[in-house]
């Protein structure tokens, strides 16, 4: 029986320090999470702070998540201003490496309220989310460098996913005449997208679903819709679609259906990839 329960004592202990010695990651974008997910794997102790179907925008941590980032070995944001809170969150945990995805690529310009501001909403080009692989592959390697060949192997993996994603992307948007490629969608949060892809991009609202259109703006669009000739208005998973809806009954454009703009979803469009090709169907489809 002494035996048994000293070699159950050794398990135990065991356990508790490959517990102790998985990385602490918290996140503040679904995306960061899911990149996190395939690049760390079980290496990685990941905390979602914001949840799919959450606001961006209008999300503040609450004590509990500061208290998660503080005991945290990693925290990854997506940047480019979208983390307002950011300042608050470092001083609050002094100790934790806070790694900036946004940084790893240039910022699309845009104008909000009169002011130029930087374009947040970067995962909406592939070859951005490549590049966040990357820096979130080398963040865990320089916390961890004991699973190194880990990382690095789930990141080549994730890489070839990505590549594969972005092929598929361009032949399915191949199908779709340029002069259809007019998207109308609840606020502006595909420039990105439509850099890539070659859209034009018409908003209802400004780049934060914060913003509120005015009815001035709302009529200029309407206006513009009719005069492009655009089939189809799209609202995202985290929108009231009724504004939507009353611009469809003034010009005949059809609703195209729901895009996920700040983040991934609950039910469907769970990961990244699921994200795109979900959005890239419905609007391929949608603007035929």
């Amino acid at each position: 029986m002494k035996s048994i329960l000293r070699i159950a004592g050794i398990l135990l202990s065991s356990l508790a320090i490959s517990q102790a010695a998985t990385l602490k990651v918290t996140s503040f974008s679904t995306i960061t999470t899911d990149l996190a997910k395939n690049i760390g794997g079980t290496n990685v102790d990941l905390i979602p702070i914001v949840k799919p179907g959450v606001d961006p925008h209008e999300f503040e941590p609450s004590p509990s998540d500061v208290k998660e980032v503080s005991e945290s070995d990693l925290v990854l944001l997506t940047g480019k201003g979208i983390e307002g809170y950011l300042t608050k969150l470092q001083e609050s945990a002094p100790k934790a490496t806070f790694v900036d995805c946004g940084k790893a690529f240039p910022s699309l310009r845009m104008v909000d309220d009169g002011k130029e501001i930087e374009d947040p909403h970067w995962w909406h080009s592939i070859a951005n989310v490549e590049k966040a692989t990357e820096v979130i592959k080398n963040a865990l390697i320089k916390a961890d460098p004991d699973h190194a060949k880990e990382y690095e192997t789930n990141a080549a993996t994730y890489l070839g996913k990505l590549a594969d994603l972005d092929t598929w992307a361009k032949e399915k948007i191949a199908t779709l005449p340029r002069d259809r490629r007019k998207l109308v969608t609840s606020h502006d949060a595909f420039q990105y997208f439509a850099r890539d892809f070659g859209f034009k991009i018409y908003s209802i609202e400004g780049v934060s679903t914060e913003d509120e259109p005015s009815s001035k703006k709302v009529a200029d669009l309407i206006q513009t819709i009719k005069d492009q000739g655009v089939k189809a208005v799209f609202f995202e998973n985290i929108e009231n679609p009724k504004v939507i809806a009353a611009i469809t009954r003034e010009t005949g454009a059809k609703i195209g259906g729901e895009l996920y703009a700040d983040g991934l979803g609950d039910k469907e469009a769970t990961t990244y990839i699921d994200m795109m090709k979900h959005n890239v169907t419905t609007i391929v489809e949608s603007l035929q």
